[in-house]
């Protein structure tokens, strides 16, 4: 007597054979499914973004550009930079919550903070300072804008917090000084050593961040362009650039990236560039 072979699929049960055919192609999905690119995500005040990022009065920070120098089939770039913003204000303003819910196992924060701490810590314009400084030091205010008390720290400790979550969710911190305003003197463009460069640097090291000298490496091609041609990338003030300023501080981004030892960033940007 011939007995039929359960492992054999029932040619005359089309239903079963649907559902064998479903399993295959969902299978084969979760298999192959392709693998999500990382995301950079790029932090920070008006010279990473002016504006709307769109040169709003022939302006731009240097993150409106340097997805040019990265694969971007391999790497999305994100600026969530704020015109306006300090390492204090981008946390308060809820807008670093923001970056870490979609921040995920293998992405990248560079962060480039500095211009606006100095300002003062409870005045009614903006209240955005931070003290200076990477130490521990605390001092409590009454925030005019928020109408509330806050407690407001260093620069430094500030910074620490985002290296520190950006490390926790699995992802790379790159740390920037910030980069140079419009200053000379004596035909040598004035750098910033001493201060939040300084700080910036000191406080990847303790942290654990990769870091860049943006400050030097852009004060070093401005020097070599030279004043008369640099002036002209500041077509409003002392500190944002046209199109063209952002350019060279976005390729000195893209050249720190490469020089640092070991920040497999590096692997993403463009051969050509």
């Amino acid at each position: 007597m011939h007995t039929k072979n359960r492992d054999m699929p029932d040619k005359k049960n089309p239903v079963r054979l649907i559902l064998i055919s479903a399993f295959i192609v969902l299978t084969s999905f979760v298999l192959f499914k392709p693998k999500e690119k990382p995301t950079l995500f790029l932090i920070g005040d008006s010279t990473v973004k002016n504006g709307k990022g769109k040169g709003d009065g022939a302006q731009w920070g240097w993150g409106s550009v340097i997805g040019e120098y990265f694969d971007t089939t391999k790497i999305k770039v994100e600026n969530r930079a704020l015109g306006g913003t300090s390492s204090r204000t981008y946390r308060s303003k809820g807008l670093w919550d923001a970056v870490l819910k979609d921040l995920k196992p293998g992405d990248f924060v560079i962060m480039q903070f500095g211009h606006n701490d100095g300002s003062p810590l409870d005045d009614t314009a903006r209240a955005r300072g931070t003290i200076k400084g990477t130490g521990d030091e605390t001092k409590e205010i009454y925030n005019p804008i928020t109408k509330q008390q806050e407690v407001v720290h260093t620069y430094g400790w500030y910074l620490t917090q985002f290296i520190r979550e950006t490390k926790a969710k699995g992802a790379i911190p790159i740390v920037c000084s910030p980069v140079p305003r419009n200053n000379w003197e004596n035909g040598t463009l004035k750098r910033g050593s001493g201060g939040y460069e300084k700080w910036a640097e000191e406080t990847a090291v303790s942290a654990g961040a990769y870091f860049i000298n943006l400050n030097k490496l852009v004060s070093d091609q401005y020097d070599a362009i030279g004043e008369t041609k640099v002036r002209s990338f500041f077509p409003a003030d002392h500190t944002h650039t046209n199109y063209e300023g952002a350019k060279i501080n976005a390729a000195s981004v893209a050249g720190g990236i490469r020089s640092v030892k070991g920040l497999k960033l590096s692997s993403y940007l463009n051969t050509k560039n």
